[in-house]
């Protein structure tokens, strides 16, 4: 049933996007604008994406989404990339790269060897730049990584997320600090260890303010966990949560008790309705 859908989809495609796109980030964003109605995003999967990783691409654009794995195409010559496009895309008539896109066999062709091997048109789009600041993925990659989430969200485009599965905690939370819900995720980057303020979305599809936590739990047995407090008084349970990431607060330590460790984390959550409530206006 999916590769008969694939084929329906695939029949009307007239226009693609090629790239890796992991983070479908605001560049990436420019060479979608250049897509026709019937266009679609090809991501070429590489086993390095962790910003968006697997199917999460798809919910940064409206376009259907088409994965070449790279171990399947690396081979080919750059004349039989294009015929395998043909073949899966027949009604092509619009490429769109970006300025450092390459294919083929040991990256041989580049845009302008595009241009010459297929008979339609090719899009080259330039570097993209926001605040005088060539946006890259591995830029951002950087930027998570030492907690500097306004400028990663900046050039994303959007507030970076983690996606996961509601797991069980230790439960100490709910009975000597805060209630929390502890999530599980699979393949996605993780920013810098600490405490954030956040937006989280559960089930019910709406975003509650909140407060995260990413890192090993000091004070108990010193596992890692990735878990969110919902600053509202009352939420229903949850079988999936998407941490949007808005700003870190403080780095993890090690505290003394329980009690040292509460009142820290209240501060941390004065701190988090501060910057959403700025967010806000």
């Amino acid at each position: 049933m999916w590769s008969t859908v694939i084929i329906m989809l695939s029949d009307k495609i007239d226009s693609i996007a090629i790239g890796g796109f992991d983070g479908m980030h605001a560049a990436h964003q420019y060479l979608f604008s250049e897509l026709s109605e019937e266009g679609a995003v090809l991501a070429i999967e590489t086993g390095y994406a962790d910003m968006t990783p697997g199917k999460h691409r798809q919910d940064h654009t409206h376009y259907p989404l088409f994965y070449y794995d790279l171990e399947d195409i690396k081979g080919l010559s750059g004349d039989a990339f294009i015929t395998k496009l043909k073949t899966d895309f027949p009604k092509l008539t619009k490429i769109v790269v970006g300025f450092d896109f390459h294919f083929g066999n040991r990256r041989s062709c580049d845009s302008l060897d595009l241009k010459e091997l297929f008979d339609g048109e090719v899009i080259v789009v330039d570097e993209v730049k926001v605040e005088g600041v060539a946006v890259h993925s591995h830029k951002i990659r950087k930027l998570l990584e030492q907690g500097r989430l306004e400028k990663a969200n900046l050039y994303l485009g959007y507030n970076y997320q983690l996606k996961g599965k509601v797991v069980s905690g230790q439960g100490v939370g709910k009975e000597k600090l805060v209630p929390t819900i502890n999530i599980e995720t699979l393949g996605y980057r993780l920013p810098k260890e600490g405490v954030y303020a956040t937006m989280t979305r559960l089930d019910d599809d709406k975003l509650y303010p909140s407060v995260s936590f990413i890192g090993q739990r000091q004070i108990t047995d010193n596992s890692f966990a990735i878990e969110t407090h919902i600053l509202a008084k009352e939420v229903n349970v949850s079988k999936t949560a998407e941490i949007s990431f808005l700003h870190y607060i403080r780095k993890n330590r090690a505290f003394e008790s329980f009690e040292e460790l509460k009142e820290q984390i209240n501060l941390d959550i004065q701190e988090a309705k501060k910057v959403i409530n700025f967010l806000a206006l």
